[in-house]
Order: structure tokens, then sequence, then C-alpha cells
């Protein structure tokens, strides 16, 4: 077993999200659903799957709180907003039936699924994964966290973003293609859950470009809001 002397670096630590009412809950992972939204999926030129939801990731150095101020990401000219209802477990599970799946959640948040769009679709053009357009350093910026024990399970409500005071995307929890309860049982025929996963479960139509300066503020009915600043580029 490796202990703390066998270490040759310091690791980096693990990142933790607020919750509403106090304490912080530690984040283990990032799950992202992709084209869940009907409205979404048409203006990017694709359909929702119906087959099964489609997965990809983000790493822990994307986490970011609500509030803070990101410099615009290196690589891209062409910077999205997408705000999403995010899923906190707080209980682990494996091939979780869709009647259980509601128990292995903590509470939910507001976020920010910040895209590199131009990388994102030159990879997908090419049947390459997302992984440069999707997963980058302050890309999932997270709200605090409000326990299903207080909140209960959102279906509906309305969740929305604005760019510098004007609303750019506008719709309803209910128009989720696959609900919540369907996408923990789902990831969990794939991955064995873990306390501390989260989904961020897809993001609606109107998704845009964003430049340095913009404030960027968004809410789910319910649940909370989130809010980032576009800083410059920072120096190489």
């Amino acid at each position: 077993m490796t202990t703390a002397l066998d270490l040759l670096f310091e690791p980096d630590a693990t990142p933790t999200l607020e919750v509403e009412g106090g304490g912080r809950v530690p984040v283990s992972r990032i799950f992202c659903v992709g084209r869940n939204y009907e409205a979404h999926a048409a203006e990017m030129g694709t359909q929702v799957d119906r087959e099964a939801p489609f997965w990809f990731t983000k790493s822990l150095h994307a986490i970011v709180e609500s509030g803070s101020s990101v410099a615009y990401p290196p690589g891209t000219g062409d910077y999205h907003h997408e705000i999403e209802l995010v899923v906190v477990l707080g209980h682990g599970g494996f091939q979780v039936p869709l009647d259980k799946a509601q128990e292995l959640i903590f509470g939910y948040a507001a976020g920010l699924d910040m895209t590199r769009r131009d990388l994102q679709l030159a990879s997908r053009a090419k049947g390459r994964p997302w992984d440069t357009g999707k997963d980058f350093e302050e890309s999932a910026v997270i709200g605090k966290v409000a326990p299903a024990a207080r909140i209960g399970h959102p279906a509906r409500g309305r969740i929305c973003l604005s760019v510098n005071g004007v609303v750019k995307q506008d719709a309803d929890l209910d128009h989720l293609a696959w609900k919540v309860p369907e996408l923990i049982a789902n990831l969990s025929t794939l991955y064995r859950l873990r306390p501390g996963d989260l989904i961020m479960t897809g993001t609606p139509a109107g998704v845009g470009p964003v430049v340095v300066g913009d404030r960027l503020e968004g809410e789910v009915n319910g649940v909370g809001a989130v809010s980032l600043s576009v800083s410059a580029a920072a120096e190489a």
C-alpha cells in the first residue's frame, strides 16, 4: 500500500461543494448527459438518443464554484454557456432498479457546462471524443447544493440563463428527454456509482457564445442559482 512518505509530490485536494444550510460535499466524479432536450438537440443538428442516454465526462479540475470569475479558456474562439440541473449523489449503487434510483440522491444544484464549441464540433465531425471541447479547467460551474430532504425531487420547473441581463435559455425541467431516475438507473449499469458523483443532466435550447466581460446568471426554480463572470485570458 502506498503511504504519504511514498508520494513524490502532493496530490490535488478533493473538490467540495457548499450545501444550503451548512456543510460541504466532496465531489467524486462528473458525468454529463448530451442531447437531453429535444430543442437543444435540434439546434445542434442532432436528435435525442432514444436507445440510451449519451454520456461524456469532465475531470475534477473542471469544478469551480458559483460566483467565480474565470479566464476565457485557451484554444477556442467559440466559448459557450449551457445551464443544467445537477444531481448530487449521496449513496453509491450498481445496477440500480429504476424505482430505487432516487434513493441515491443527496441533493440538486444549478450548474453550467461551459463548452469550447468549436473544438467539440470539430471532434464530432471526425467521430472523435469530445474531451477537448468539454473537459477543461473551470468548465463545470456548480451552485450551492440543495438537499433533496428539503426540496424533494424536482421534475418540473423553470430552468433559465441570462447573459448580461438578457435571457438566452429558458425551458422547463419536464422537457428532459431522459428523466433523472432513468439517468441514474442507466449510468449504474455502466459504473459503480459513488457518493459525491455528479450528474449534469443536459441543457435546453438557446446555447451561445460568451466573451470577456460577460456576466452569466442562471437559475433552476426550486433548486438554486449559479453565476459566472468571464475575465481576460490568463497570461502564459
